[in-house]
């Protein structure tokens, strides 16, 4: 178990936080008395998957998807 005074606390709260959710538990101290202890609510979990995950199914399309469009098509995009 880590302590830190409240100073260290304040001025290193970032770092702390780290540490607490890397599992350690840290007791803050009012000079020498202990008055507070920083523990993990619950494992985080990630709210985004890693990158390169797959996520969903492979995306079908028609095979003339990519087709050149006809002069019709073309003069109805004013194309």
């Amino acid at each position: 178990m880590k302590t830190a005074t409240t100073h260290e606390a304040k001025t290193h709260l970032s770092r702390l936080l780290k540490e607490v959710q890397a599992g350690e538990t840290v007791v803050i101290l009012n000079r020498d008395i202990p008055v507070a202890q920083l523990t993990a609510v619950e494992a985080v979990a990630r709210a985004r998957p890693r990158v390169g995950t797959i996520t969903s199914e492979m995306v079908q399309y028609d095979v003339d998807a990519f087709a050149p469009l006809s002069e019709a098509d073309l003069a109805t995009w004013d194309l």
